[in-house]
């Protein structure tokens, strides 16, 4: 599985995409940045292969860190030095069961490439370009989906809504959590992160 984690290794330079003369495009990275992942997506992409794969195969969770063993050192990972590196909010939703209604409705009409209400699980071809590489940019970064991009999940639908929205999102839960399920591959959801359905 770890592997499959860092393969296509997507990263944003936020200078370049945020002066494209395609206003959507722009207008998207700059939600993006402006939800607090810019030090996130725009972090190195020099990752030693197979160090990481090494870091998952001995990590375990102890309490609020993750804990492993590369080339013989041990490695912990708290919140606190998790935030630190990617300089992530710490405030906003852990919760995207709080997502107001409006909302997901406004991004039913604003992610639609016909101008027709999408649904909250549907095609990525039925999305506008720009919200189809969001959807692909939070598939492979914060996500960490394998498979197939065809499908937008109920999941990303609502974090794509939230932060098209401008709604705050607590990202140094929300993406610690995640990390530690990509520790713990067999637990059945994001630990505390709650959605509409389970992941």
């Amino acid at each position: 599985m770890a592997a499959s984690l860092i393969q296509n290794p997507l990263q944003i330079n936020f200078d370049s995409v945020l002066i494209l003369s395609d206003e959507g495009m722009v207008s998207m990275f700059k939600t993006l940045e402006s939800s607090g992942l810019r030090g996130f997506l725009s972090c190195s992409a020099a990752i030693y292969e197979k160090n990481l794969v090494n870091f998952f195969e001995n990590s375990i969770v102890r309490g609020n860190s993750v804990i492993s063993s590369v080339q013989g050192l041990f490695v912990e990972f708290s919140e606190e030095k998790f935030v630190g590196v990617f300089d992530l909010p710490t405030e906003g939703l852990t919760s995207m069961n709080e997502l107001p209604t409006d909302l997901i409705n406004e991004g039913r009409r604003a992610f639609s490439a016909s101008g027709d209400v999408i649904k909250t699980s549907s095609k990525n071809k039925e999305m506008k370009i720009e919200f189809r590489l969001m959807n692909y940019i939070l598939a492979k970064t914060v996500i960490a989906k394998a498979g197939s991009f065809d499908a937008v999940t109920h999941e990303r639908f609502l974090l794509m809504a939230a932060i098209h929205g401008g709604i705050k999102i607590n990202w140094r839960k929300f993406l610690f959590e995640i990390l530690k399920v990509m520790v713990l591959p067999h637990r059945s959801k994001l630990g505390g992160l709650q959605f509409n359905s389970v992941i």
